[in-house]
């Protein structure tokens, strides 16, 4: 099988990871002691990307679980979902961060990533066909921004040809933490040196979504997460689940990433609330809504570069979805780049998502994610600025 290692850092990774690692084992029925309930025999075919089976036949995750301090790693132990993880990919500091970056990265980090490398090792030795690694961080804090980073460097180095994915948290414009666009930026630059594959997600799409499509006035870190894991179970499902069109990692870095260094999308989801229901043309339609994406970017001050679409569900309509997008493409073709043909990719799942009905995930290379960039810069200018001042350096 193409096995994925799947590896969350820092307080913000490891609450999404978990949340993920929850969502994947109810759809493949895979329940808190790591039993398949048997239900549907399909599920397990390719079950071995992302889980590994122990002996009486129980499915353990393919996970690392890290952060430099034993809070957030006792809270996963803890959960609902812990007892199901490896007790030996646990691994934690004991200082923290402390929302530097520097910390993560050179010192409190740097201890404990021999550590964690040893175990991915391991982890990749068990593999039959290691396809890559799946990172989930945030970029804002100390930990998952710096050793994050650390990590991803680590695996291009002992793995230069496995593909490195990461779905990346940004900071929102507004934060209690001052130092978040100085972890940002450092963290931005090492994703372009060593990531394949980087979805953007920022705090401030995700409040938008939980005010305007699910009607929650004060939503907590758990509403979140849940539009995130909806996003990454979309993503991951060409790779999980059987289907019509499937997709690995290397050909979604083929077909998305026409540069090394154009490698941020945009990712999105239909529909957010599981009140709506949508039919094969009306789900197109939402997919290139901006309403719809993760990342606090309009995509209308941008073109698109590259394009893919994963469709979920029972009697989807191929010819229906090519059509549609035939149109949008034709319509909206101010906003997609000339000099690349034939650049919207569609990938098909004949399993519906746990909500039931149909669903759909997009993933947008444009060039309006400047907009997030040009924010964070202008945040980090700010603060080195201020920084200055205070010194009298300026």
């Amino acid at each position: 099988m193409r096995e994925i290692i799947h590896i969350q850092v820092g307080q913000c990774g490891n609450q999404i990871g978990t949340q993920f690692w929850e969502s994947i084992s109810k759809e493949h029925g895979i329940g808190l002691d790591g039993q398949h309930d048997g239900l549907n025999d399909v599920m397990l075919n390719r079950a071995d990307v992302y889980w590994n089976k122990a002996s009486k036949g129980r499915f353990v995750p393919r996970s690392i679980i890290v952060d430099l301090e034993p809070g957030t790693i006792d809270a996963v132990r803890g959960s609902e979902w812990g007892q199901t993880f490896n007790p030996s990919n646990f691994v934690h500091g004991e200082s923290g961060a402390g929302n530097n970056w520097a910390k993560g990265h050179y010192t409190e980090g740097a201890e404990i990533a021999d550590q964690v490398v040893d175990i991915i090792r391991q982890e990749a030795e068990r593999a039959e066909c290691l396809q890559g690694f799946q990172f989930v961080h945030s970029i804002g804090g100390g930990t998952g921004s710096g050793l994050g980073t650390l990590l991803l460097a680590r695996m291009m180095e002992e793995y230069p040809d496995r593909v490195n994915m990461s779905f990346s948290v940004f900071p929102s414009k507004t934060s209690d933490v001052i130092v978040e666009p100085y972890n940002a930026v450092f963290s931005i630059h090492s994703l372009l040196d060593n990531a394949m594959e980087c979805f953007v997600m920022d705090n401030e799409a995700l409040y938008r979504m939980c005010r305007d499509d699910l009607k929650i006035k004060t939503p907590g870190h758990r509403d979140l997460n849940k539009i995130v894991c909806r996003a990454m179970t979309g993503v991951t499902s060409c790779l999980r689940l059987p289907g019509q069109l499937n997709a690995d990692l290397r050909k979604l870095a083929t077909n998305l990433v026409p540069f090394p260094r154009l490698k941020f999308f945009i990712p999105g989801y239909a529909p957010i609330s599981t009140d709506k229901r949508y039919q094969n043309a009306n789900l197109v339609k939402e997919l290139f809504s901006n309403k719809n994406m993760l990342a606090d970017c309009d995509p209308r001050r941008g073109k698109y570069l590259t394009c893919a679409c994963i469709f979920r569900g029972e009697n989807l309509s191929m010819r229906e979805i090519d059509s549609q997008l035939s149109a949008i493409q034709t319509k909206e073709s101010a906003y997609f780049v000339e000099w690349i043909p034939n650049n919207v990719k569609t990938a098909v799942c004949n399993i519906a998502p746990l909500e039931g009905g149909q669903s759909g995930t997009f993933m947008g290379n444009s060039t309006a994610i400047v907009d997030i960039f040009g924010r964070i810069m202008g945040q980090f200018k700010r603060c080195l600025q201020r920084e200055r001042m205070c010194t009298g350096t300026m």
